[in-house]
This record gives C-alpha cells, structure tokens and sequence, in this order.
C-alpha cells in the first residue's frame, strides 16, 4: 500500500471515528438549543415586551446555558472531577464560550470572504444570505471539534489515574 493511500485511509478512518454516536448526540443538543433558545426569544419579544436586542440577546444566552450544560453531561458525559469539581467546570464554562466565539467569528469570515470570491457577480444579499448558511455550517463543525477535542476532551487513563 502506497503512503497516499495509507494518508487516505486514515484520514478517512479519522473522519468515520468523529462521526460516531458523540457527534449525533450534538446534533441532537443543537436542535434542543435552537428550541429552547428561540422560545426565549420570541417570548421575550412578544409576551414580556422586551426589545429586538434583550430578546435576542437572551436566545444565545438561554441557548448557550442549554448547550453547556446538555454537552458537558449528555454528549461528551463529563464523569469523575470533570462532572463534580466547580474549578473544572468554570474553566470548561470558560472555554465553551471561548470555542463558540472562535468558531462563530472564523466560520463567518471564512465563509463570506470564499462565496463574495466565488459569486461574484450576485447582489450583496444574495452573497450575504449564502455565506451566513455556509457559515453556519462551518460554525457547527469547527464547535463540534473544539468541544470534543478541547473543552470536552476526555482524559486519558494516565490522567485519571494522577488525579485519584
């Protein structure tokens, strides 16, 4: 077997190991984020007769709160000092918001900078409204990687071991 073709199947093999049942429980996170974060905000908005940006405001706050809290026990299942310790949790808080700020801020760039090169000729909102969906979708996969390998990384045995 070749090096390329040996590079090829681990990546592919790489790949396969990140889309197991962590990363369709993250979905699955996601959307109950999206719900919660959006009932937030409309009924800010409409019942309590808060502003366009209190409102709004409070979907990522809302949502965020959710999808620390769903990640850390039901998609990454935090255990052991990682669950229990409130150091740990804060610098998990900490980074859970460092990684959404990061991958929100280098999703959306990338992707507005690549459509406004790669369609040119389509008016401002045309390119506006494709790169925030391919943001978006930058957005969930570069998160989804940072919390699985950064904030939500399970330790390794060695690790455990040191800390018992």
């Amino acid at each position: 077997m070749s090096d390329k073709q040996m590079n090829k199947k681990s990546l592919f093999s790489m790949v396969r190991s990140m889309l197991d049942a962590t990363f369709w429980r993250f979905i699955v996170v996601g959307v109950i984020n999206t719900i919660v974060g959006t009932s937030t905000m409309f009924l800010l908005y409409n019942q309590a007769g808060y502003s366009y940006w209190f409102s709004s405001a409070g979907n990522y706050v809302a949502g965020g709160i959710c999808s620390f809290f769903l990640n850390k026990f039901f998609t990454f299942k935090a255990y052991g000092k990682e669950r229990s310790s409130f150091k740990n949790s804060v610098w998990q808080a900490i980074k859970f918001a460092a990684t959404v700020f990061l991958s929100y801020v280098i999703a959306y760039y990338i992707a507005k900078k690549v459509v406004y090169w790669v369609l040119p000729m389509y008016s401002v909102k045309v390119r506006d409204n494709v790169a925030m969906f391919c943001g978006m979708g930058g957005y969930v996969m570069m998160n989804y990687l940072l919390q699985r390998l950064w904030v939500f990384r399970k330790p390794k045995q060695k690790e455990i071991a040191e800390n018992k």
